[in-house]
């Protein structure tokens, strides 16, 4: 069984994305991992040809910077990984550079990518995520962040990247067939400074709108302001162990105040049922679990 991993990188040192953590963690689940590196206004190409591994293939792109309707730029350079992805390849990983896999759930992702390595009517594998806000000590808990997403798709069935990249489709737009796998994908996308936070909103929203629309949506200042949160929970956990020394380096102090969390009638109702029964009520759902 042949498996490749594949993701996609700009800029990753001016917006700090642990994307060197990420590739690492992707290493070891991989025969090759493709790195599409976008042209970049720091030394993102020399950090990522830095990491020590033979199996690491580099893609150089030019982002079409054009394409703001919707994050598209970000799917068409995705694209461009899956597509230097090998014919003879099994399954494709997909890990964006804020997203690290934990090595606790390796077993898990062999086991079921084996499982159904010869089954046609499964598309891809679908993973769930914990997404950390702030510091590396809380999670978000509201509906706001999704739940679930597939992050390993068979390749040569006509598999292209959907909307922003969050995640894939099939010729004739259809959703991907795929069976849940009990790992987690844990999205550091917020978690930075104040300061780099607030540098990555002025920017990276230009990927989905206008500057006019930044300059109107986007506040301007010096810091991001984190406490606009509706509700977050204290992390317990242990991190992926590529994530141990950056987080030793660069976590800082964030008081999250617990009495802060709000929580109207209606959100109380879903999540009490969520807790129930599994269901989330009026979940978005891009893939039909098999």
């Amino acid at each position: 069984m042949k498996v490749v991993g594949f993701t996609f990188v700009r800029n990753a040192i001016t917006y700090d994305y642990p994307v060197v953590e990420s590739i690492q963690s992707l290493l070891p689940l991989c025969d090759e991992v493709v790195v599409a590196v976008g042209k970049s206004d720091d030394d993102t190409l020399a950090l990522i040809s830095s990491i020590d591994s033979p199996k690491i293939r580099i893609v150089e792109t030019v982002w079409d910077n054009s394409l703001r309707e919707g994050g598209r730029v970000l799917a068409v350079e995705t694209d461009k990984a899956l597509a230097a992805v090998p014919a003879d390849a099994d399954w494709a990983i997909y890990l964006q550079a804020d997203e690290v896999l934990h090595e606790g759930d390796y077993p898990a992702l062999r086991a079921d990518m084996a499982r159904w390595h010869h089954d046609p009517t499964v598309d891809g594998l679908l993973l769930n995520y914990r997404h950390f806000y702030a510091s590396y000590d809380y999670v978000g808990d509201s509906k706001r962040w999704y739940r679930r997403e597939i992050r390993v798709v068979r390749p040569g069935i006509g598999v292209y990247s959907y909307r922003d990249a969050q995640g894939f489709r099939k010729a004739n737009n259809q959703k991907l067939r795929v069976k849940l796998v009990a790992a987690t994908v844990h999205h550091y996308g917020w978690v930075k400074p104040p300061a780099a936070m607030q540098r990555k909103q002025q920017t990276f929203n230009k990927l989905w709108h206008s500057d006019e629309w930044v300059a109107q949506h986007v506040a301007a200042a010096e810091e991001f302001d984190y406490s606009q949160i509706d509700s977050l929970v204290q992390f317990r956990g242990r991190h992926p162990s590529v994530m141990e020394a950056r987080i030793r380096a660069q976590n800082w102090t964030y008081a999250h105040d617990m009495s802060r969390n709000r929580y109207g009638l209606k959100e109380q109702v879903k999540q009490a049922i969520e807790k129930l029964t599994g269901y989330r009520l009026g979940e978005y759902r891009n893939y039909k679990l098999v």
